[in-house]
């Protein structure tokens, strides 16, 4: 990195520090006492663990069709992408429905980062096809649209921003009955076989937003790591990338005995609850995987083992930030994925520019856990030394500093682009990127500390070079 690029970011960096929460009740342990009764506290005293039954192992999604059969299926929708319908996972999963004798239709139309539109087409077709479960093949943009597709289905009398997160949307809790879904992951990044989140660009305000509910999340993930040998490397690194965000956010999340408000029915507490004990096994778990097996998986296409781990890497951390959330590299990421511009990503193969989820999430990681790590510092530096960072003399206030350093390593040695403006973004882009990120509130308020339109503003312009 530039000595000059070092010192602007190193500038902006230590304003946001300065700028950002010193509240001393930020005391990240989980043994406080509940306080006051459910009903009179201000902030929450529970935590709930929600996750989809997953099953591992190599050629497991031969099983689907003898699942469905169980389940006494007799009319499937397959959900998968253009791309995906023509390779071995779609087909497989096919083999196992006709052998099983599962009538099935197939909607292969899925748009990689789904949009309201894309929803809402996919969830046309299965309310004309009154099926009674679902299948969902690919990655995140399949199993995500599938969700949708299953709600709406189910709840035909339903407007769609019922269900989407407020502000956008009026995120009613979800109290109608769903089919079942199988979701079959063929990416290693996005984790939505095991959580109950759908996430689309609304195109008519250029932002990313979600359906956020427990109700959605899939009956079964079958987790077959023989689908990642199709991925190509820019899609196991970027899918990993998220897998890396997912991990950091979740452990560094808004502990949940700190977020507001209590629900007053347990219904209304948040999909998205706060870092939580059982959440931050699975995140440093997933962080130990990414360390060893990332870099393996992105530069040999044959690691069968390296692709493997991340694949269960991606539902470890799904089963923590499904239940704890993500904070700040996401909240900014949606903005940078939906006011994209030209910028086609390498090994996608897709007809619309696309800065992919899971680089839009980690280009501003860096920066983000500088600016976060006043709160929590012991945590930041943890999955520093996790992630390769030799932390024996680091000074805890210095914490930040020494991850951002060590994620710069971890994705230059990755060839990841440099920052916001290899993308095609420019300092005059940053008050949008602001505005996209301010209805991001289901992930931001999660951050540990509050944040300012100009502490964003700084991050994105920190985040413009990462070099």
């Amino acid at each position: 990195m530039a000595a000059a690029a070092r010192a602007r970011v190193a500038h902006l960096l230590r304003q946001l520090q300065r700028a950002a929460c010193q509240c001393p009740t930020h005391s990240h342990t989980y043994s406080q006492a509940p306080g006051l009764s459910p009903s009179g506290k201000t902030t929450d005293y529970a935590f709930e663990m929600a996750v989809s039954n997953i099953r591992y192992g190599a050629g497991v999604t031969k099983e689907v069709g003898m699942d469905l059969q169980n389940m006494g299926a007799k009319n499937v929708c397959l959900m998968t992408d253009k791309n995906l319908s023509q390779l071995p996972p779609v087909q497989v999963a096919m083999d196992s429905l006709v052998k099983n004798g599962i009538p099935f239709m197939v909607y292969d139309n899925v748009r990689v980062e789904p949009t309201d539109a894309s929803f809402m087409e996919a969830i046309e077709f299965a309310q004309k096809g009154a099926f009674d479960a679902y299948v969902a093949v690919g990655g995140g943009s399949t199993m995500d649209t599938c969700k949708a597709a299953n709600l709406y289905a189910s709840s035909p009398h339903s407007d769609f921003l019922d269900y989407v997160s407020a502000p956008i949307g009026k995120g009613k809790p979800v109290s109608v009955p769903l089919k079942p879904l199988i979701a079959v992951p063929t990416t290693s990044g996005t984790g939505s076989e095991t959580t109950g989140v759908a996430i689309f660009d609304y195109e008519h305000l250029k932002v990313k937003t979600g359906i956020a509910s427990r109700a959605i999340k899939p009956t079964l993930g079958l987790i077959d790591p023989l689908h990642t040998l199709h991925m190509p490397a820019r899609v196991v690194a970027n899918s990993g990338f998220d897998v890396l965000c997912h991990a950091l956010e979740s452990y560094t999340a808004l502990p949940y005995h700190l977020r507001s408000p209590c629900p007053s029915n347990p219904i209304t507490r948040p999909a998205y609850q706060g870092s939580n004990p059982i959440s931050d096994i699975w995140a440093i778990h997933t962080l130990r995987i990414v360390a060893k097996y990332l870099k393996r998986a992105v530069r040999n296409p044959d690691d069968l083992e390296a692709r493997s781990h991340m694949h269960l890497a991606s539902a470890f951390a799904g089963i923590g930030f499904g239940n704890a959330g993500v904070h700040l590299c996401h909240g900014m990421s949606y903005p940078i994925s939906g006011l994209v511009k030209t910028y086609k990503a390498k090994d996608y193969n897709v007809d619309h520019p696309l800065v992919p989820h899971g680089l839009s999430v980690v280009l501003t990681s860096p920066a983000v856990f500088t600016f976060t790590a006043q709160m929590f510092p012991e945590r930041h530096l943890e999955t520093a030394e996790i992630l390769g960072a030799d932390t024996r003399t680091t000074r805890i206030q210095d914490a930040g500093l020494v991850l951002a350093d060590t994620l710069r390593k971890f994705l230059f040695d990755l060839d990841v682009d440099d920052g916001l403006a290899a993308v095609g973004y420019s300092k005059a882009d940053i008050p949008a990127l602001v505005k996209g990120t301010l209805p991001q509130e289901r992930v931001t308020k999660l951050a540990p500390c509050p944040q300012s339109e100009e502490d964003l503003a700084a991050l994105f312009e920190a985040s413009m070079k990462l070099y």
